[in-house]
């Protein structure tokens, strides 16, 4: 098989495929199941190489909506078409749409407790540590990229410890970034 041949043209993907492989992503957490997706999507099942998810998740961002659900809406259209990509955002929305509901309501109930208190800031971290994982994994390619390793380092620090909006940290950022890509492409 050639170096460029892609993920789709080596593992042919059907319907089924595709709203179990979203099903298992959607059950394995709420609001950090990227990591989950791109396992799913790239080490257990080889739908898409490395590069491929990379492009599909910056595709995704620059889509409006949650990463996750545009990430499932290409990858699912990508092998089946418009029912692919219903199918495949319906298998990651199911199970978590019928656990919040369920959560929600005890919830309701058991606001009060520390204990419930004490879960919700637990899960939150989780997820947080989920993120900063995938996103270590994805930069390890860039390892010989000191300049986008300081950019992102520099989104860090600005979005996340200062409080920078985010139109301001863009504003400035996203110039910087572009002549410094221009610059080493030369």
């Amino acid at each position: 098989m050639s170096e460029s041949s892609t993920a789709a043209e080596r593992a042919p993907v059907t319907q089924a495929d595709l709203f179990f492989g979203f099903l298992k992503v959607g059950v394995s957490g709420f609001g950090g199941v990227m990591p989950f997706a791109r396992r799913m999507l790239v080490d257990e099942r080889a739908w898409l190489t490395e590069r491929e998810f990379t492009e599909v998740l910056s595709l995704s961002q620059f889509l409006p909506g949650p990463n996750i659900i545009n990430v499932s809406i290409i990858v699912g259209n990508r092998f089946r078409g418009p029912l692919g990509a219903a199918i495949a955002s319906l298998g990651l929305m199911l199970m978590p749409f019928l656990i919040v509901l369920a959560l929600a309501a005890l919830y309701a109930r058991f606001a009060t407790l520390e204990a419930v208190r004490g879960a919700t800031a637990a899960v939150s971290s989780a997820a947080t540590g989920l993120i900063i994982a995938m996103g270590l994994k994805m930069g390890q390619p860039l390892s010989g990229t000191v300049w986008q390793i300081v950019i992102a380092a520099l989104a860090f620090v600005a979005l996340a410890l200062l409080r920078v909006p985010l139109l301001w940290a863009l504003l400035i950022l996203v110039p910087l970034s572009v002549a410094l890509a221009w610059r080493t492409r030369r």
